[in-house]
């Protein structure tokens, strides 16, 4: 999910127990022109409060973080799948760890100022859109890197089977999934299962 970063069209979550900390945020976005605006006040059932709202980014503001809370922001961070600005007065580098592997997209300690918060939601937005296209392109030759197995494995059964060439397997395989209007990744898979109930 790539988010666009118009100013006007993000919705965003501030979650902070603090009112005047919230409250600091909620005018530096809307100083910046983003108006959709959500406050959590309220940390119990974060998860599900997030998911139900459905924001485009989501800004954590945590004073005093213990590592019970961190470990609930960090849950938040991992299951929802957006932008996490992370806003905290202290840190330690095992802290900052667990936020990258959170996927925190910004980790700020000390820096609740209005006017950095327009640029932090950027990055924040950013950078989860960088991640995401790795993420992506990297599903993506997990995926091909699959169907190129089974599709060697289905040529080997026809090979072994039908006694034919690598180069005839292939075409088998190519002109049945052009029959069947079915990918070669699929056809082959279908060999493959075959071969394993009639072994």
């Amino acid at each position: 999910m790539v988010l666009a970063m118009l100013n006007g069209s993000l919705s965003v979550a501030i979650v902070d127990e603090n009112h005047a900390r919230a409250a600091i945020l909620e005018e530096g976005l809307l100083s910046a022109g983003i108006s959709d605006v959500t406050l959590v006040h309220d940390t119990r059932n974060l998860l599900r409060q997030l998911v139900d709202l459905a924001p485009d980014v989501i800004i954590i503001d945590l004073e005093n973080p213990s590592r019970d809370v961190l470990e609930q922001m960090f849950q938040v961070s991992r299951v929802v799948a957006r932008p996490v600005a992370m806003f905290v007065d202290r840190s330690d580098s095992a802290m900052i760890q667990a936020a990258v592997d959170a996927g925190v997209s910004a980790y700020v300690v000390d820096g609740l100022k209005k006017e950095r918060v327009k640029p932090i939601v950027d990055m924040a937005v950013s950078r989860f859109n960088a991640f995401s296209r790795l993420q992506g392109e990297l599903e993506k030759a997990r995926s091909e890197l699959a169907e190129r197995k089974v599709i060697e494995r289905a040529k080997g059964i026809l090979m072994k089977t039908r006694r034919m060439s690598e180069e005839d397997a292939y075409a088998a395989l190519r002109r049945l999934a052009q029959a069947e209007s079915r990918k070669l990744a699929d056809v082959a898979q279908s060999v493959v299962t075959a071969a394993k109930l009639l072994g």
